[in-house]
């Protein structure tokens, strides 16, 4: 199946509460006063009407809180028709990775339709924006994210890349509470949960801004997105082609509504995947246009790129 490269470009998405919701804790003082100035001005934002309502069973097939399949077509939203760009830590071969200034940078631009972001986990317990165990790679910083606490990180700053097109200042990682105030709602968010031990206040988060229908929980693990499922949230697997050569996954269609695959995967287990009966099947980390086209001509329709305003079809671009 050849996947027209058609692109829908970023919408304001509705997000759906599910029919059965969590209690909504109360604020920590980790990320709390932060937070605030963010979160207001988010909720100035959002028309009247887009934090709730909807439909609460999610898709043809049930799932989600009722305990049926994966959410299939992400209900009371635009559908993901034609080829999903999605940013890849932000697009993190165009602006800074995991950067409140790069996410904010590729939403603006319109060339993905979601943002995605890794999550790690403090040692309080703060979920935060960073792909890497230790701050070395990407900050000014050295030693384990995970032995710092929110009041540490206040001084943590991302170094923007040599190379990166355009001008960057040095600014704090994000907390995934102020992502979710700044962007919840307005479009679709992928974020991937390196910490699994995060997902209960991840999905708390989530939950308790009504937006299960537009965040895609992601991990390595098939294990960790069933839990996510069962929490009534979204959920992506991505899998490496060494992975993905022994996996059968028609086993995860239940609880996974995107399977991400390897750009270096076989053939016949890319048809494989595609065959899964699983919502979506996108590709990953797809930096080329030969990987972009030999991967949708094999019938993923999309790509997680590093490179959203390169590898967007030309009819994305504004």
């Amino acid at each position: 199946m050849v996947t027209k490269a058609v692109f829908v470009p970023m919408v304001r998405l509705v997000p759906v509460a599910l029919a059965v919701a969590l209690a909504a804790p109360a604020v920590g003082a980790d990320e709390a006063a932060a937070a605030t100035a963010t979160a207001e001005a988010s909720r100035a934002a959002v028309p009247a009407g887009t934090a709730e309502g909807g439909r609460d069973r999610p898709g043809p097939e049930g799932g989600g809180a009722d305990g049926g399949g994966a959410d299939a077509r992400l209900p009371g939203t635009p559908q993901l028709t034609g080829t999903t760009v999605t940013a890849h830590r932000g697009g993190a071969k165009e602006v800074p990775e995991n950067s409140m200034q790069g996410l904010a940078a590729t939403f603006r631009r319109g060339y993905a339709r979601v943002l995605d972001t890794d999550i790690r986990q403090l040692r309080d317990g703060t979920l935060v924006a960073m792909h890497d165990a230790t701050l070395d790679r990407t900050t000014d910083k050295r030693g384990k994210v995970s032995a710092l606490d929110w009041n540490d990180w206040q001084d943590v700053r991302l170094t923007p890349q040599r190379g990166l097109p355009g001008h960057w200042r040095p600014e704090r990682p994000p907390s995934v509470r102020e992502i979710l105030e700044r962007f919840g709602g307005k479009g679709l968010l992928m974020l991937e949960l390196k910490d699994p031990a995060g997902l209960p206040r991840l999905a708390r988060l989530i939950r308790e801004r009504h937006l299960s229908h537009s965040v895609l929980v992601e991990s390595n693990d098939p294990r960790v997105a069933e839990r996510a499922h069962a929490r009534g949230l979204l959920t992506a697997v991505w899998r490496s082609a060494r992975q993905l050569a022994g996996d059968r996954p028609e086993r995860w269609k239940r609880y996974v509504t995107m399977l991400s695959v390897d750009r270096e995967t076989a053939d016949r287990h890319v048809r494989k995947a595609v065959r899964s009966g699983i919502t979506y099947v996108w590709s990953h980390t797809v930096n080329s246009r030969a990987d972009r086209d030999r991967m949708l001509k094999l019938g993923c329709e999309g790509i997680v790129t590093d490179k959203p305003g390169s590898l967007a079809p030309t009819a994305a671009r504004p």
